[in-house]
């Protein structure tokens, strides 16, 4: 029934968008005016669905019991921290890999160290007692059956936020910019790109991607140890690579590296259901990034030879 009301409030914002931007059409402009109002139309229409999708998303307990948490969470630390990242890199140049690399292993030696100081462990006390649990597992860590099929909804938001990120890319201004910064910023600047809101707007979003991430494994096993993920941060980049992004910038997709982070997630599950010595997956790693390393290489030299 609640996803039922979701549906009819979402459509009743569409037609009143739609009513707003037709009465709006009217207006006979000068060309020039005429190009800024069809922008503030469609901004106009934006805001109204956007409005008309959050104010039916509230009805639902667990997406008020979501908002509720990320005005006091860490959600906040996690953006706050890509602000960081993105602010470094671009105020002193230094190359971004260094940046986050450096933040990385701060943010580890203090998670450790504040952790053991709070719990006398390296591990977060269990939170399933906690008020409103039910609800952000729901969100965060649930699964639901298709037929004999039991799919976790991570495999759904990794969906999602596939196909979020592709229409950005693809279909927006902003999709636009960031193919310019990544190809050529000095270019991109020299036309007007705002080169640091792009760049700090990336370093964010990283950031609550990777507190969505942390909020899953928080939530599937009501505590997390301090090493978490620790090793890790470099088969994202090698995901990335696998699935088709040129290390110099420039060129990739959102559906490449769910490709690349899809083959290593069933490298690892195979060899464990196969029986293999699992130190066969390190060797794994390390062969498919060499051969994307250099399938990269060679895309970015055809890319130049034909932009020649």
């Amino acid at each position: 029934q609640r996803l039922l009301v979701v549906a009819g409030v979402v459509l009743g914002a569409a037609v009143v968008a739609k009513l707003v931007d037709m009465r709006m059409a009217r207006r006979e402009l000068p060309p020039g005016a005429a190009t800024r109002y069809r922008v503030l139309r469609r901004s106009l229409m934006g805001a109204i669905i956007f409005l008309g999708l959050l104010s039916a998303l509230l009805l639902i307990p667990q997406v008020r019991a979501l908002a509720g948490g990320l005005l006091a969470s860490s959600a906040v630390l996690a953006l706050v921290i890509g602000f960081w990242n993105g602010w470094l890199t671009m105020r002193t140049g230094i190359p971004s890999f260094l940046i986050t690399l450096s933040t990385f292993f701060m943010l580890q030696g203090l998670n450790l160290g504040v952790t053991k100081l709070l719990t006398g462990t390296v591990a977060t006390t269990n939170i399933s007692n906690m008020d409103g649990f039910g609800a952000l597992e729901w969100i965060f860590a649930s699964s639901f059956t298709i037929g004999d099929l039991t799919v976790r909804i991570t495999v759904v938001w990794w969906l999602l936020f596939t196909a979020i990120a592709t229409w950005l890319l693809l279909r927006t201004r902003v999709g636009n910019w960031i193919f310019a910064v990544g190809g050529n910023a000095a270019s991109a600047r020299a036309v007007g790109v705002p080169l640091k809101r792009v760049k700090i707007g990336l370093f964010m979003g990283v950031g609550f991607l990777a507190w969505f991430y942390g909020m899953h494994r928080l939530y599937a096993f009501s505590t997390v140890q301090s090493g978490e993920g620790v090793g890790n941060e470099f088969l994202f980049i090698i995901a990335a690579v696998v699935g088709g992004c040129l290390l110099t910038g420039g060129y990739g997709s959102p559906i490449g590296a769910a490709i690349g982070a899809f083959i290593f997630g069933m490298t690892r599950q195979g060899i464990v259901y196969a029986g293999w010595d699992a130190n066969w997956y390190r060797f794994f790693l390390g062969a498919m990034l060499l051969l994307a390393v250099l399938v990269n290489l060679w895309v970015r030299n055809y890319a130049m030879s034909r932009r020649s």
